[in-house]
């Protein structure tokens, strides 16, 4: 053997002059070397040969040929079929590469330095198995490349890799990829990386989480341009520490069993977002474009959640959750599922967000820490019903919830709960722009703190008829400063704009442009003058006038109960028609009201000076004892 091996590089060296490249195989690997990068080659001892700083033991290599294959450097090539593999190695890292296969099981040792270290190694993976692995070990980073390849795994993780540096993940153009991890193991996904985890490329890769999560990075995960469809999870669909950020592609995540994207702290202590993201550790989410389909549908699960803060500029997001409530032992309290929830603060810039959770005590939006909208578009349905463990432990399903300060400053905000309220505040509650339309069967707008609405278009309405559903609540003081706000209850003692007077707080009406269909709360601050209509009708269209001035075109609802009176207010003279016909102008809230529109016809509405109800603490809305009153009951 030895003497043949010598014989053949002999002929080797004289043919190199015209050949391309020196394969040298090791069982099912295969090193190529290119002439134009090969110069001296060892053959030492009768033993071994070296070539390029690849070491080779004589009586490891089963075939060494020269041929014409063009060879791409950097590049490792891992080709599966049926139950085995075959690797390809490019010569210029064929010292730093060191493949083992057992059937189509392939692990490689990478232990490159500097040397190719700013042209980093691609691991490319293709063909199929239904019993096979990519494991990869190393300290530096590299790319794995998916060119059409179809890998499910009979022991653990489909694609594992303990190299603890960023990995590139990509998908290849054109090629659709699909990897399985095994049932009932031990590995955390069918997806881990131990480092940071780029997911990329313009393919499409599926994955499916057969025992845990479906990706999974003990560092933080960002997705460019890939179309990934995760297709089912025991627990999470994503799983990552530090933080995660989605800036293009399209996501769906389907079938798991917990959440759809969890992103947790590294360590103690989060350093907070860092300029472009360089050592963050954070446990922020980050949604900046792209496509995102979400659906849960386990007890308490979370579409999307954050241990730090939920950012989100840009993208179609649409997010489901079908879970009911449950009791939480550890923590002694009611969970509901969300569709986002943030542990830190949430802020909401752009993107179209579609967010409805169906179960009990679900929520669109959850935010522990404060929330901020000022942008985009937002839908937040919640349809189910309270989830109930006992008479004080209770899990309420709202369209959003902040437990911190809540902003409004732009965008539009649509807002409903069937079961509690549409929008919800347990500080302070500020609206100072944008477009929000709430609908619930409890408050739609409330805040447990005081309420400012300084700007903004509004639309408030509580559907309910049981006592303790205001169009627009504050439990403490409430501050009409700018805003054009409707708002309508179902009548006494519910009123559409109510302070906690019970408490000592006041309903202050400052600026602005109001509709109240059932009134205001008892001990009114009337800075700005309110007035009353002698009455009005459903189904009805209404302008609403500022010296002469259309501020307001809007739709009492022809379904529903509906307190009295209907009290305007504008800065000027307020006058008011009823029976107009509209036509152009920007709609508002679901078509019941416009903006800057033309209208014609109607006839004015007799208005009579509004001073707040006579009733006490907590009464309001209902109008009687005011000039022009009637009760509760105009209009049904």
């Amino acid at each position: 053997m030895r003497r043949a091996v010598f014989c053949f590089l002999l002929s080797v060296l004289t043919l190199m002059g015209s050949a391309q490249t020196l394969n040298v195989t090791t069982g099912g690997v295969t090193y190529q070397f290119p002439a134009s990068q090969v110069s001296d080659m060892t053959y030492a001892d009768g033993t071994t040969l070296t070539i390029m700083g690849k070491v080779f033991a004589i009586s490891d290599i089963t075939k060494m040929y020269v041929d014409a294959t063009e060879v791409t450097d950097n590049l490792v090539q891992i080709a599966y079929s049926g139950t085995s593999a075959t690797v390809t190695v490019a010569g210029n890292v064929a010292q730093y590469v060191e493949p083992t296969i057992s059937g189509a099981y392939v692990s490689i040792a990478q232990s490159n330095t500097a040397a190719v270290d700013d042209d980093e190694i691609t691991y490319q993976l293709s063909g199929s198995t239904t019993d096979g692995q990519f494991a990869l070990s190393g300290s530096y980073k590299c790319t794995v490349a998916l060119a059409g390849v179809n890998l499910t795994c009979g022991t653990g993780e489909a694609i594992s890799i303990t190299n603890g540096k960023r990995i590139q993940l990509s998908a290849k153009k054109g090629t659709e990829n699909t990897l399985t991890d095994c049932s009932n193991g031990e590995q955390k996904a069918c997806i881990y990386s131990k480092g940071q985890l780029q997911l990329q490329g313009n393919g499409t890769l599926n994955v499916a989480g057969k025992t845990k999560h479906a990706i999974k990075s003990g560092d933080y995960i960002t997705v460019k341009n890939l179309t990934l469809n995760i297709t089912g999870a025991v627990s999470d669909g994503i799983s990552c520490n530090e933080y995660f950020q989605m800036k293009s592609g399209t996501v769906s995540i389907s079938g798991v069993g917990d959440d759809g994207i969890q992103c947790e702290l590294d360590g103690t202590t989060s350093t907070g977002e860092t300029t472009d993201h360089d050592d963050e550790d954070s446990g922020n989410v980050y949604l900046e474009g792209g496509v995102l389909t979400v659906s849960v549908t386990g007890q308490g699960t979370k579409g999307i959640k954050s241990e730090g803060d939920l950012n989100i500029s840009d993208g179609t997001i649409s997010v489901t959750t079908s879970g009911n409530g449950y009791y939480d032992s550890d923590e002694k309290d009611a969970k509901g599922c969300a569709c986002l929830k943030s542990d830190g603060n949430m802020a909401i810039s752009g993107g179209t967000l579609t967010l409805k959770s169906t179960g009990t005590g679900g929520k669109g939006i959850k935010a522990d820490g404060t929330l901020t909208i000022s942008g985009g578009t937002v839908s937040a349905t919640a349809t189910g019903s309270q989830y109930k463990y006992s008479s004080s432990v209770t899990a309420s399903p709202k369209g959003i919830k902040s437990d911190g300060v809540l902003t409004i400053s732009g965008g539009t905000v649509t807002a409903s709960s069937s079961s509690h309220e549409a929008i919800e505040s347990k500080s302070t509650f500020y609206v100072t722009g944008g477009y929000v339309y709430a609908t619930a069967s409890n408050d739609a707008l409330n805040s447990s703190g005081d309420m400012y609405l300084k700007g903004g278009y509004i639309f408030a309405r509580s559907t309910g008829t049981s006592t303790g559903a205001d169009g627009i609540d504050a439990n403490g003081n409430l501050y009409v400063q700018g805003a054009t706000a409707y708002s309508i209850a179902h009548g006494s003692p519910d009123v559409a704009f109510d302070a906690n007077s019970e408490g000592k707080k006041v309903l202050y009406v400052q600026s602005g442009n109001i509709v109240a269909i059932s009134g205001l709360e008892s001990g009114a601050s009337l800075t700005q003058s309110c007035y009353q209509a002698s009455s009005y009708s459903k189904g009805t269209w209404y302008g609403l006038y500022s010296n002469d001035t259309l501020v307001l075109a809007f739709q009492v609802p022809s379904s529903g109960t509906m307190g009295s009176p209907m009290v305007v207010s504008t800065a000027g003279t307020t006058t008011l028609k009823s029976g107009i016909t509209v036509s152009g102008g920007t709609k508002l809230w679901d078509g019941y009201g416009y903006i800057d529109a033309s209208v014609s016809g109607g006839s004015s509405v007799t208005l009579s000076s509004y001073t707040g109800s006579s009733g006490g603490p907590g009464g309001g809305g209902g109008g009687g004892g005011q000039p022009g009153g009637g009760g509760g009951g105009w209009g049904r």
